[in-house]
């Protein structure tokens, strides 16, 4: 595919270099929403800002019409051991950069705002919002959760991730448990006491065998893991407390609380949800941009991986360049063809969707 002007893949690629040599770290982005917000400014865009996001809307907006969210993440994981290049450093080596947040998300990001200048000062039967947010990697409150409010209601968010310009249409939500049994604390020389991690291996075994009754149809299986476990303080003690805690993946055929319950039911631990705010997500049947991928031949999927589609309460897909097996790796890297390819599908896709409020 074919971009409408090589400068959108030029400062594509100069906003990734900056963002890529800007350490971001989730809750430390302040830096990389200067580079951003002083991109588009440059451009001519007024932006808003709240924390380390920023967001801005297509210029001629009108709130009759539909509105389009094109949001990805500025923030970072910490490098790994593993790396062999400098992780603050963009370097271009054979057709790829390499540099932290490459992949995840950085390219996705810098198509997507391409993609909005792009469209910023056309006329179009839908408004565009683009938001450049916060804290995705550890899903924190200061991201998209915060701004979400302070947005007209969507007609679609499109999310940008790895996804090697497929269309992830569902996602799994999660919920992390922390769970606690309780025994009773004796002699280990003497037939004495209850041990509580004795009681813990029952609730484990029962873990690691469960399969939750409902099935979805495009991400699978609920899945739950036992992830971390603590029990006991001395050798001759027999201990009267073990803890664990269990990894929940929830699909859309659960509620967060749906699937606790079930779980909960089979188990002799006290159990704490730390939050019930991690969702699943699904578009719904005979929503538009279902029609579209097809359309367009994009592959639709479910996702294993948790992204802010999690905390987005409208119907959402993600899609972008790269590859989510990149994430998080050594050395990451994106090829310089899929960001022209993520711009310019990002771009068709939008003219598709637009096309069809005007017919």
């Amino acid at each position: 595919m074919d971009l409408p002007s090589p400068a959108l893949f030029e400062d594509a690629l100069d906003l990734l270099q900056r963002l890529i040599e800007t350490p971001s770290l989730s809750k430390e982005e302040n830096k990389t929403a200067d580079i951003i917000q002083i991109f588009l400014e440059r451009k001519g865009i007024p932006t808003h800002r709240k924390g380390n996001n920023i967001w801005a809307f297509s210029l001629y907006e009108d709130s009759k019409r539909p509105y389009i969210l094109l949001n990805s993440h500025h923030d970072t994981v910490k490098p790994n051991s593993g790396y062999t290049k400098d992780p603050y450093k963009a370097i271009i080596e054979d057709g790829k950069l390499f540099g932290l947040g490459s992949n995840d998300a950085g390219a996705s990001l810098v198509s997507l705002i391409s993609t909005f200048c792009h469209f910023y000062s056309k006329t179009l039967p839908v408004n565009l919002i683009l938001a450049a947010t916060a804290e995705e990697e550890i899903s924190g409150k200061n991201g998209i959760e915060s701004i979400i409010g302070e947005l007209p209601p969507l007609d679609l968010a499109i999310v940008g991730e790895p996804t090697q310009m497929q269309m992830a249409v569902a996602e799994k939500g999660l919920l992390v448990i922390d769970a606690t049994v309780k025994g009773k604390a004796g002699h280990a020389a003497r037939d004495e006491g209850e041990n509580a991690i004795y009681k813990a291996l029952d609730d484990l075994n029962f873990i690691r065998k469960y399969e939750f009754k409902k099935i979805s149809p495009y991400l699978g299986k609920t899945k739950v893991t036992a992830t971390i476990i603590q029990g006991g303080s001395q050798h001759n003690v027999i201990p009267d407390l073990c803890s664990y805690t269990l990894d929940l993946r929830v699909t859309d055929a659960y509620t967060l609380e749906e699937a606790f319950e079930e779980v909960k039911s089979g188990l002799k631990a006290d159990l704490i949800p730390r939050s019930m705010r991690l969702n699943s997500s699904k578009v719904p049947e005979g929503h538009r941009i279902l029609e579209i991928g097809k359309t367009l031949g994009l592959a639709q999927y479910g996702s294993p991986t948790l992204s802010d589609q999690a905390l987005i309460p409208y119907p959402s897909v993600k899609i972008g360049p790269g590859d989510s097996a990149r994430s998080h790796t050594p050395d990451e890297y994106i090829y310089l063809h899929e960001i022209e390819k993520g711009i310019a599908g990002y771009i068709k896709i939008l003219e598709s969707y637009a096309n069809g409020f005007s017919e």
